[in-house]
């Protein structure tokens, strides 16, 4: 990607966690969210490129949004497909909280999966397990199998896993089976 290009990126994200900063601790994270798809969407339009959002959050979130298949930048310039989320952790910003982020993922024209607005099932490894994982196994055998790979207990094994009432049973899972 073209330097010039890169750093703007850099400059939407900025923009829309500024917007949204202003709204940190006030209890609103509709409106935080919304601040920071305005900010983005209105910087994206400055860029001199074609971008077109293949993968944005809100419909399935009743949010603010960036939509699937929306267009911006100045439409001169390189073509590249969005995936993109003004504010991720809403809820952090609201009740004053931190590690929320801006996130921006770019790549050519037709790079990039058009994922469907859905939550979807996913699971990330370094290269050492990359082969060892299957979405349709029990936690309990992927984590051994890591651990294998890893050539550690599954005790030493970091499990990071989004806190949304959505992944309580797999969380659950993953506590009972680190011993």
């Amino acid at each position: 990607m073209d330097r010039n290009l890169a750093l703007e990126f850099v400059r939407v994200t900025e923009a829309a966690a500024i917007e949204a900063a202003k709204w940190v601790g006030r209890g609103e994270k509709k409106k935080a969210d919304g601040a920071a798809v305005a900010a983005m969407r209105s910087r994206f339009n400055q860029v001199d490129f074609k971008g077109r959002v293949v993968i944005g959050e809100g419909e399935k979130d009743e949010a603010p949004m960036l939509y699937n298949g929306e267009v911006v930048g100045t439409g001169k310039g390189p073509e590249m497909d969005l995936a993109i989320d003004p504010l991720e952790c809403t809820d952090s910003v609201a009740f004053g909280r931190y590690n929320a982020i801006s996130v921006i993922a770019a790549g050519k024209k037709n790079s990039l999966l058009q994922a469907p607005d859905t939550y979807m099932e996913k699971i990330a490894v370094g290269p050492l397990a990359k082969k060892v994982i299957d979405l349709d196994a029990p936690v309990r055998n992927n984590l051994k199998k890591i651990a294998k790979a890893l050539d550690k207990p599954v005790s030493e094994i970091t499990v990071m896993i989004l806190d949304r009432p959505r992944h309580e049973n797999l969380i659950n899972e993953v506590r009972k089976n680190w011993c």
